[in-house]
């Protein structure tokens, strides 16, 4: 099978269901983002040597292509003829990622400053992955306000900001290398 097409050269792209439309568009936007961000991810696994945390990242990966093809797929509404149930957005890894905020969270100093994105390279890519996760997600609030997109798309992201950001600080932690603390 030929990986080029040639379908896309004057600037459109096929959604799920068959409409074209502008590479540009917001939708296309918002799951390249997505797409973005599973890249990161998977850099951050390829500095990561703690397996329990590398398992939770590939899990989240697949999370991230799902909701990808989620965002993809030409559903106007839910239940519309567009909707076959093909994608989904994995909602019951919300809970789990506040857990996993939370065991981490229980492990690490309080935090009492802003801190700056770095410290040791796995640590680094984490902050960098959620930056791009925040970007994503105001790419998919963006893309919302003009077509249907699953709400659950946004929460997940912005819970996944969240634990990203623990993550990098752990990482920091288990090193000895500590949080890099803003300071005016």
């Amino acid at each position: 099978m030929k990986i080029y097409t040639k379908s896309g050269d004057a600037g459109s792209t096929g959604l799920f269901g068959g409409r074209r439309v502008s590479k540009s568009d917001m939708r296309v936007k918002a799951y390249g983002s997505v797409d973005e961000l599973n890249s990161f991810l998977g850099l951050a696994l390829a500095l990561i040597d703690d397996d329990k945390l590398a398992r939770r990242i590939v899990t989240i990966q697949h999370d991230l292509f799902a909701i990808g093809a989620s965002l993809a797929s030409c559903i106007e509404e839910p239940g519309s003829e567009g909707d076959k149930g093909k994608t989904g957005v994995p909602l019951e890894r919300v809970k789990e990622m506040e857990n996993w905020i939370d065991e981490v969270s229980e492990q690490l100093p309080e935090l009492k400053a802003f801190v700056l994105p770095g410290g040791v390279h796995s640590a680094a890519m984490l902050h960098v992955c959620r930056t791009v996760c925040r970007r994503a997600e105001r790419g998919v609030v963006e893309a919302a306000e003009q077509m249907w997109i699953d709400s659950g798309v946004i929460v997940y992201l912005n819970r996944l900001s969240d634990l990203l950001f623990v993550l990098a600080r752990a990482e920091n932690f288990k090193k000895d290398s500590g949080d890099v603390f803003w300071k005016k």
